[in-house]
């Protein structure tokens, strides 16, 4: 498989003073891959020092509140920000963020990470109204360097990501708005919508680059494409959100579950259409394919959970946010580490087996509760999961902080 060609403004010599020159600030998915597979790692393991009892917690806001924040809108969206940013440069050969804005940018979204941490006993919520500020100054910052990409080349196909991320920007803030006031029921339904939101981005992203993926990969001669169902696809799922928003937070009485069945269904048809067995013996591939096809799965599940209790919401959910957003997250990270660094796209075994035990974490987290006990299944999936960023951060961290290969 072929490395991918993406200029980066680097000189060719840096002197190691000239911090905003490191190539690590070159393009954003190099800073933002590199904190959200450290965020994945490091949340993730002071999670199951929760769960097993070797760690307190103190702060105002639950636990489980954090948790969701910082593994939807600290990681999925760091990620999700540092692949537009940079795929935007090649879409339209516009400049991306880089050098002193980059890191400027970032040490925002670091400082947001540590804010939650503040304690000071005459000021309980002082660490919610810092991290409020934070986030929204880092999405705003985001979306306009994405914004300013896009509307320079008037690249009018790609507005879209623009709206998704506006939307992640306003659900981030009413979900700690709603904390803030200790709406934790409320809060918990935004996050869940904001999950939705994330699917719908991962399903865009998935039907550009999943065809182009399996064919330039596989070496065959045209990509299967299904113009029709990603076109269904985009405005069901965008009802599919709005009702699930809509019942969660007005009317109760509203029920998304068919139009969720319907959107799982579609999914599930493109992952046929675009399945071929020899993307078993590509990493690279069978990780994309197996996280999309747990998008389809989960939805479906999601859909039942809303008519049978034997299927918890939350356990269908966590298919959805390991297997599909986690898992993929994983994969398009390696591929594009590897090919934006002119690299071969070839990985090592071990990053293989980081990308089945995600796949695993998945399974475990959404299926086996109801066989092994919830509290003993998340913790074997949170496990899983830490070993398989482990490796992808002893894996990737050169990558992402030298030069191009």
């Amino acid at each position: 498989m072929r490395p991918l060609n993406l200029t980066e403004p680097m000189p060719a010599h840096i002197a190691i003073h000239h911090v905003t020159k490191w190539p690590l600030w070159m393009l954003a998915f190099r800073p933002y891959f590199l904190a959200g597979g450290l965020l994945a790692f490091f949340s993730i393991g002071y999670w199951l020092l929760i769960l097993t009892g070797h760690a307190s917690w103190h702060l105002t806001m639950p636990a489980t509140l954090w948790h969701a924040h910082e593994m939807l809108f600290g990681f999925a969206g760091v990620v999700a920000v540092g692949f537009l940013l940079t795929a935007a440069q090649t879409w339209t050969g516009v400049g991306s963020i880089s050098g002193k804005a980059l890191m400027l940018l970032t040490l925002i979204w670091v400082i947001a990470r540590l804010a939650f941490f503040i304690v000071l006993p005459d000021f309980a919520n002082i660490n919610l109204l810092a991290v409020i500020v934070l986030q929204l100054a880092w999405w705003i910052g985001a979306i306009a360097a994405l914004a300013n990409m896009l509307l320079k080349a008037r690249s009018k196909n790609n507005y879209q990501f623009l709206a998704i991320l506006s939307v992640l920007c306003a659900l981030n803030t009413l979900y700690l708005l709603l904390v803030l006031n200790s709406n934790l029921q409320l809060a918990l339904a935004v996050v869940d919508t904001a999950v939705l939101v994330i699917s719908l981005l991962v399903g865009i992203v998935a039907g550009r680059v999943l065809p182009f993926f399996t064919a330039k990969g596989l070496l065959l001669s045209e990509q299967t494409r299904t113009p029709k169902i990603d076109k269904a696809l985009l405005y069901l799922s965008i009802l599919a959100i709005t009702l699930f928003f809509i019942s969660k937070l007005f009317l109760s009485s509203i029920s998304p579950a068919l139009i969720v069945a319907i959107v799982a269904a579609l999914h599930l048809i493109r992952s046929g259409f675009w399945w071929n067995a020899k993307v078993l013996k590509v990493p690279l591939l069978w990780s994309l394919h197996f996280s999309y096809l747990a998008l389809g799965v989960g939805l479906m599940m999601i859909a039942f959970s809303f008519y049978t209790s034997v299927i918890p919401f939350k356990d269908a959910l966590h298919l959805i946010t390991i297997g599909t957003i986690g898992m993929m997250i994983l994969a398009m990270m390696t591929r594009v580490s590897l090919g934006h660094t002119g690299r071969t796209l070839s990985t090592p075994n071990y990053i293989s087996v980081a990308f089945a035990l995600v796949l695993v974490a998945a399974i475990t987290r959404s299926i086996l509760p109801l066989i092994i006990g919830p509290h003993f299944a998340w913790q074997i999936s949170a496990l899983l999961w830490l070993v398989a960023f482990l490796l992808f951060l002893i894996y990737c961290t050169p990558i992402l902080t030298r030069r191009r290969g």
